[in-house]
């Protein structure tokens, strides 16, 4: 008696486990990628190649957010500042520090220092900050109180969950743009930053997008 069907029949059961296999691995490898610290453990605090202390230069110093980070308030990314802006004040202070060495070595050959990344949205989120910043979303709101942190570490959540109620409720979060880089600034009651959030969103005309499109791009 004929056979009914062709000896490759005999294959689509080892196919079916592979593809099986391929797709359980991508799953993983997924899960594995975009569930890391880097990207959604509130608390992940690697440690840099130079110790930064933004309490110290922020709130000792004095220093603002937009003079390392020069494109916050004008690109959708906030830059990592590069060796010169360090260098210009440590050309002339601590000059001789050892914890700065990387930092002189990396202006002396031109090689950036490996920063290690805290906050990254992963490559299916879009954000922008400049229209978050200029339209008074404070840093705090995403990073925490970083003006206090000796070393930065990964405050908030940063989930869809948390992107969502900013965007449902804008005005429990906005301020006055002249405070947006004021860290320590806070409305003197829940009602007065009612009233001012409601204020600042109609005379700005913000609408959050809530739909997928607007995240997903």
């Amino acid at each position: 008696m004929a056979n009914l069907f062709k000896k490759s029949v005999n294959l689509i059961p080892l196919k079916v486990i592979i593809a099986l296999a391929m797709t359980a691995s991508a799953v993983i490898a997924g899960v594995t990628y975009y569930f890391t610290p880097k990207y959604s453990r509130v608390g992940y605090q690697p440690t840099q190649p130079v110790a930064f202390d933004h309490s110290l230069h922020v709130e000792q110093v004095g220093m603002d957010c937009r003079y390392c980070h020069t494109y916050v308030d004008r690109s959708e990314h906030s830059n990592v500042p590069a060796t010169n802006t360090c260098m210009s004040c440590h050309s002339m202070v601590l000059t001789d520090s050892p914890q700065l060495a990387p930092i002189r070595e990396s202006y002396a050959t031109g090689e950036p220092v490996q920063w290690v990344k805290i906050h990254k949205t992963p490559d299916y989120v879009y954000f922008n900050h400049a229209a978050h910043v200029n339209r008074g979303i404070s840093c705090v709101e995403c990073h925490g109180q970083i003006n206090e942190m000796e070393v930065v570490y990964h405050a908030k959540s940063l989930s869809m969950a948390f992107c969502l109620e900013c965007h449902k409720n804008p005005e429990d979060y906005i301020r006055p743009l002249d405070k947006v880089y004021d860290l320590n600034w806070e409305a003197e009651s829940q009602q007065a930053q009612a009233r001012m959030g409601e204020d600042l969103v109609h005379q700005w005309n913000i609408n959050p997008p809530l739909s997928c499109s607007g995240c997903h791009r």
